[in-house]
């Protein structure tokens, strides 16, 4: 072979490998995918990530989870009028009528997530994802409330460490019992290790709307979901219930001691109301917290109530734009919605999955942690939210109104209703 015909080659070779390496590149799909910032779910999805990847080499996932809870729906509906953000973004089940209405999220394409396909194959509670006709999400994992107790406390406080309270009244008692003062009884200020501490900007605003209020026989909406009816005397009955551990039996706050949430992950509560997730958030920060999950107690009535409800995956108006980005979407979504992912996610994350053949797993049922929120599931409720975070805040400010500013609880929850009713109203008038 001649010295020029191998340089000729050689040139060749360059060549093809430049306009392959350009080819390839230009094949190459970017979408993005936002979710805010929770360690145990931010670590699943990079794994569920890494996964499709593998699978899909020609789509490039953007992995957004640095925002914080706090901002995470500002900057999503300020990064759509920019054209910028999200192809697949996360949200809690109840924002979707908002996001709609911002003309943020598009329908889910048929094709890939029929209404057949969605109710056989998923949990019945994400039925609440479809609005005004379509389905707008899909999520991994669903989600019930379970009552979690410190065994280590119970037992310094004579209590037996393998028994939660099963009712209201066995509640109160446990959470007196374990509270422990550095002075004034009387001052939450003193307190050391909390019964219980009432967190409305955590879950229990939902335990009180869903579980209370249906425990000491009222109703927190009408059947159409269009009139608040929590502010009854059953209503009113429950949110006094709540608001004593704050204000009556001073078992805990959620001023103190890092949020009542922290305090129970440090080992400084003893009893809490929380979600499913929050496992994973002990298993990554406080692994060696002894610790039970049970049923959450029933009431006066002695029904059992608990909260459903879900983070969900919904596809954006700016992946729809692109045709490529769009069909890499729908590739990303189904693939992070499948029996598996929500496998590896309740093992990560400690939510369950939503996909009924893997939620029916025996193993989970057995699940000493997880069993009591699998068996909620059964007797749940999730809440249609016409705009959850503004309905939050509702009950937010009623409770503060009672512990900080000395009203009626009968009287704060009637200023809730009435602020509530308004958001309710408005919504819906908009659409007749």
């Amino acid at each position: 072979m001649t010295l020029s015909r191998l340089l000729a080659i050689v040139m060749v070779a360059i060549l093809f490998g430049t306009l392959g390496a350009a080819t390839g590149a230009q094949d190459m799909v970017e979408i993005e995918y936002w979710q805010y910032n929770f360690g145990a779910r931010v670590g699943a999805m990079d794994m569920l990530i890494e996964q499709f990847e593998a699978e899909n080499p020609g789509i490039d996932v953007i992995h957004n989870s640095d925002i914080p809870y706090a901002n995470f729906r500002d900057e999503l509906a300020a990064s759509a009028p920019a054209g910028v953000g999200p192809d697949v973004v996360t949200l809690f089940y109840g924002w979707i009528p908002a996001f709609v209405d911002a003309g943020y999220l598009v329908p889910l394409p048929e094709d890939a997530f029929s209404e057949e396909f969605i109710l056989e194959a998923f949990s019945p509670m994400v039925a609440n994802a479809k609005f005004e006709g379509s389905y707008w999400a899909i999520p991994t994992a669903v989600r019930s409330l379970a009552l979690f107790w410190n065994k280590d406390l119970f037992a310094a406080a004579g209590l037996d460490p393998d028994s939660p309270p099963a009712t209201l009244d066995e509640f109160v008692e446990a959470a007196i019992a374990t509270t422990v003062y550095d002075g004034d009884e009387s001052d939450v200020y003193n307190i050391t290790t909390q019964g219980h501490a009432p967190a409305l900007a955590s879950q229990d605003h939902h335990w009180f709307r869903e579980v209370l209020i249906r425990q000491f026989g009222g109703a927190p909406y009408s059947d159409d979901g269009r009139t608040v009816t929590y502010n009854s005397e059953e209503g009113c009955a429950a949110f006094s219930w709540l608001a004593a551990f704050e204000t009556e039996y001073v078992t805990g706050s959620n001023d103190i001691l890092d949020g009542a949430t922290n305090a129970f992950v440090n080992g400084e509560s003893a009893l809490h109301v929380d979600g499913s997730f929050r496992v994973g958030t002990i298993r990554n920060n406080n692994p060696d917290l002894n610790y039970g999950v049970a049923e959450l107690p029933v009431g006066p009535n002695g029904e059992q109530h608990t909260f459903g409800s879900y983070w969900t995956h919904g596809i954006t108006r700016r992946a729809n734009n692109d045709p490529a980005r769009l069909e890499a979407a729908i590739k990303f979504l189904q693939f992070i919605t499948t029996p598996e992912a929500g496998t590896l996610w309740v093992n990560n994350v400690g939510e369950l999955p939503a996909q009924l053949a893997a939620a029916s797993d025996e193993a989970i049922l057995a699940d000493p942690i997880l069993g009591p929120f699998s068996a909620g599931l059964a007797y749940s409720h999730a809440t249609f939210f016409v705009d959850e975070s503004a309905q939050r805040q509702v009950l937010i400010d009623a409770f503060d109104n009672i512990r900080l500013g000395g009203m009626d609880p009968c009287d704060a929850l009637d200023e809730a209703a009435a602020a509530e009713q308004e958001l309710i109203d408005n919504f819906w008038a908009e659409r007749e």
